[in-house]
This record gives structure tokens, C-alpha cells and sequence, in this order.
């Protein structure tokens, strides 16, 4: 199941808690995790310092499992809202019986 997973401020963090350390750590295991395929894709927002990965999980519930591996969800400096994705079901209707 693909997941997209956006990232949300929290209000009480300030930039200052976001140190070199965490972030380093925080690059580590989005890379681990994108090595075996859980993390499919991984972006920015351009309007705004947000990351959205693109999961791929077997439930909602693994993705948030996932998610809390993150140094920054663990450090409550960050955390994602979870939308499970399904396909467009509209092309089927190009191919209906008329």
C-alpha cells in the first residue's frame, strides 16, 4: 500500500532544537529506510520546510511504526499526517460498455 507522509510543525518546537546532530541522525535513517524500499520517495515542499515521503507499507498502522523510527518523530520535533493511497479508479470508465 503507497502511504504519503507529510510532514507537520509542531508549535511548541523552534529552530534551535533542530541541531546538526539529530538532522545527521535523521539523514541516516531516511536512508536506511529508503535502501529497503519502505521509503519510496522523499521530497521538500517547495513553499516551505516540510518533508513528504511516499511509503510503501503493508497498513496505516506500519507506516506510523516506520515513521516513529525518525529521530525527529522519536524527539518529538517533528510528526506526519498519514494518507493511505489508492489508484485512480476513473480510467475504468474509458473502457465501460456504452
Amino acid at each position: 500500500m503507497k502511504i504519503l507522509a507529510i510532514e507537520k510543525d509542531l508549535p511548541e518546537v523552534s529552530e534551535s532544537m533542530f541541531t546538526d546532530e539529530i538532522l545527521k541522525e535523521e539523514a541516516a535513517r531516511a536512508w536506511q529506510l529508503h535502501q529497503s524500499g519502505v521509503i519510496r520517495e522523499l521530497y521538500f515542499r517547495a513553499d516551505r520546510n516540510a518533508a513528504v515521503l511516499i511509503l510503501e507499507c503493508t497498513s496505516v498502522d506500519e507506516a506510523k511504526a516506520v515513521l516513529s523510527t525518525l529521530p525527529l518523530v522519536k524527539g518529538e520535533l517533528i510528526e506526519f499526517d498519514i494518507i493511505p493511497l489508492v489508484a485512480y479508479p476513473g480510467f475504468a470508465r474509458l473502457f465501460q460498455d456504452q
